[in-house]
């Protein structure tokens, strides 16, 4: 490194660091106070290197029963910036910052201090009210729990979180509020440790109450009734936490709020048919499997029978003033019981949300059509620049109930990718039952390289969408190569005449078999050096150029061998009049004729036009772009991991690039997807797509690149 490359960076060392402290006291003040506080007194008071519980003093920082009793209110203020052993501090401020530091960064401080200090006093002081109530009758958990004391600021991290969570849209909100809800109920029921009880109290009450106040503030609107995916994760939901409590309570033995629970045979036993019972519903209900839902109905419905026999035998037998041993404590049992019930309810009355059919009955459903409706309907209605490759035979085609819409897609790895705009009189409507269609089918939806004008109207209608791939267009009828930006392609136009390089439009299924010969040999030279298959999806290869419909130019010197070979696919308007046409395949001769691409596309320009064509595309390079939405930075990234991953195989960045020669216009493409939850499966179904003919080791050899 240069002394003046050493000098810059530490030049701009302190300017990062003022950047920092400036968003932290001005975007998390409250945050960043509370974090400085508990490292503070963590180094005043040694708790950093030596447990706080064992010092003298704790019981004079600490909350709980025994210091509100002996008049100490204070604890209530001081506990919160104190962790109980030293490994603790890494997860109390690590979550608060995250936590509170989220809560604060989209609410504002004033609503995050709020929530995060009001959610710790009540979760404190519900929990310790309620074990002033219930200790002394027998209960030996109450008993016991009453007597503890406990620091640490972690209820109100988690109900800063929960308010938090009201501003999040479906089904992220959902989401996050279930695993809250599931963290609690969990702890608190199965565990039941004072600090659990505070977090279910807080937890709770911000649920209930932080929608109504943020909603409020921020001027959002009400939450609408669940929907089919919301009704799915609220099952799900409910059967994790029945395992996850099956699991604790022996994984983890302890005597809790329900009884004392232990690792017995019979225990271990449940655990197994439980997990086991999990493990094949968990991602039928999820993916709305009707089979799935009937097996945890009855599942759910057996459970709810015993508990209901069972009950019925203890009042019978109680009457005869016997008992019943159920083999487990009768708390636990009962919560098992209850939860049965809320999962068969959820079940019952969320039944319209569980209707992918079987796969029998799914290759039976309507909605499908074949390659010449398809290639019709595009010829009638018109379509776009990538509408033509809709109509290649490794797609399937849905066909919208209108008669007259349809959408190409292929399903890999459980997700249906439409490819490109609908064809057809209505692709926003096509689009609406193409997704509804695929989930009810069990896969998840998405279309790749989506026009702007269909992205823009999927956003309205509640799609994500992410900027994929940029459309190159020439517009033909004014083009002339004059001027120094067109100096790269004048220079092969020349060479090629002074080297007797000629060019011709063709129908390549016309042509000689030698000639056809020397295309093939051409792209397979081309793809050997990949190391991988050719690629598909909205690449094309020789037997696409050999459908009759597309054109092929060929560049041969003057001995006939082909120099370089390019496929153009036809864009249709309505009525089947061709407008213009789409590059495809474009490959040249290793050591031949060295501009020979150039050459090639700027002979097809002035041909089109003179057939009087009104544009030409050189078509989209998957996953490459001049710049990138600034609203889906997480997602940008992600596609432009696999996009670089790509790269040094397949260059479709330098192909970008490239086609910058010839002084395009751009038109956005995009990716149209439910939520982020789908993209690491699109992200593998849009692998699979390209690569279909890919092994699992050359996959792998990829990702290693």
């Amino acid at each position: 490194m240069t002394e003046d490359t050493t000098t810059r960076t530490e030049a701009r060392a302190p300017g990062r660091v003022s950047a920092t402290v400036r968003v932290l006291r001005t975007r998390l003040p409250f945050t960043s106070a509370v974090v400085a506080a508990m490292i503070v007194l963590a180094l005043v008071t040694g708790s950093f290197w030596r447990a706080a519980e064992d010092a003298g003093w704790y019981p004079y920082v600490a909350y709980g029963v025994p210091s509100l009793e002996a008049g100490r209110w204070w604890t209530l203020l001081s506990g919160p910036f104190f962790a109980v052993v030293p490994v603790f501090y890494l997860a109390m401020t690590g979550s608060f910052a995250l936590l509170v530091g989220w809560a604060e960064w989209r609410l504002g401080t004033r609503i995050a201090a709020t929530a995060a200090i009001v959610g710790q006093l009540v979760g404190i002081l519900a929990a310790l009210g309620f074990l002033v109530l219930v200790r002394g009758h027998g209960w030996a958990w109450a008993d016991r729990t009453a007597t503890l004391l406990d620091v640490g600021f972690s209820a109100g991290s988690l109900a800063a979180a929960a308010v938090t969570s009201a501003v999040l849209r479906p089904p992220w909100r959902l989401r996050l509020r279930l695993m809250l809800g599931l963290y609690v109920l969990a702890s608190a029921v199965y565990l039941g440790s004072l600090a659990d009880l505070e977090h279910l109290v807080a937890v709770g009450l911000a649920l209930a109450v932080g929608p109504r106040l943020v909603r409020g503030r921020l001027g959002l609107a009400p939450p609408g009734p669940p929907s089919r995916r919301e009704w799915r994760l609220l099952a799900v939901f409910v059967l994790v936490l029945l395992t996850a409590g099956s699991v604790l309570s022996v994984v983890l033995p302890n005597d809790g709020p329900l009884g004392e629970t232990g690792d017995d045979q019979s225990s271990w036993l449940d655990v197994v048919i439980s997990l086991v019972v999990t493990a094949l519903a968990v991602n039928g209900l999820r993916r709305g499997h009707r089979v799935a839902w009937r097996w945890v109905v009855g599942w759910a419905g057996l459970n709810l029978f015993v508990g209901l026999a069972v009950l019925v035998a203890a009042v019978a037998v109680a009457i005869g003033g016997g008992t019943v041993e159920l083999g487990e404590p009768a708390g636990i049992f009962a919560a098992d019981r209850l939860a049965y019930t809320v999962l068969f309810v959820v079940l019952v009355v969320g039944r319209r949300a569980w209707r992918v059919p079987s796969r029998r009955r799914r290759r039976a459903a309507g909605g499908a059509t074949d390659r010449e409706t398809a290639v019709a309907l595009l010829e009638s209605t018109g379509g776009g620049t990538l509408s033509w490759m809709a109509t290649w035979p490794d797609n399937q085609w849905f066909l919208a109930a209108d008669g007259g819409t349809f959408v190409a897609w292929q399903r890999h790895a459980g997700v249906a990718i439409g490819l490109g705009d609908p064809v057809g009189a209505d692709p926003v409507a096509a689009l609406a039952e193409f997704r509804a269609r695929s989930e009810t089918a069990g896969l998840v939806a998405c279309v790749f390289s989506a026009s702007d004008g269909l992205a823009r109207a999927a956003r309205a209608a509640g799609w994500r969408t992410a900027q994929v791939a940029e459309d190159t267009l020439i517009d033909l009828p004014d083009l002339e190569f004059r001027g120094r930006s067109w100096q790269d392609v004048r220079s092969a136009l020349n060479k090629a005449g002074k080297q007797g390089i000629t060019f011709r439009l063709v129908t390549l299924a016309d042509e000689r078999y030698s000639l056809v010969s020397q295309v093939r040999e051409i792209s397979e030279q081309w793809v050997g050096e990949k190391g991988l298959p050719e690629m598909g999806f909205t690449l094309g290869g020789v037997d696409e150029a050999l459908d009759r419909h597309v054109r092929v130019g060929l560049a041969q010197d003057a001995d006939g061998v082909v120099q370089g070979v390019t496929s153009w696919l036809p864009v249709y308007a309505e009525g089947g009049r061709v407008t213009g046409w789409t590059l495809d395949v474009m490959r040249r001769r290793e050591g031949g004729f060295r501009p020979v691409v150039e050459f090639m596309i700027a002979s097809a320009c002035l041909a089109f036009r003179d057939e009087g064509a009104a544009m030409v595309s050189l078509s989209g390079a998957p996953l490459a772009r001049t710049d990138a939405d600034g609203d889906t930075a997480v997602i940008d990234r992600l596609l432009d991991t696999l996009g670089a991953r790509l790269e040094p195989l397949y260059g479709f960045r330098s192909l970008h690039a490239f086609k910058a020669k010839f002084q395009p216009r751009y038109s956005p493409m995009h990716l149209v997807f439910r939520d982020e939850a789908d993209l690491p499966r699109i992200g593998l179904a849009l692998t699979r797509a390209y690569l279909p003919e890919a092994s699992a080791r050359e996959l792998v050899r990829l990702a290693r690149t």
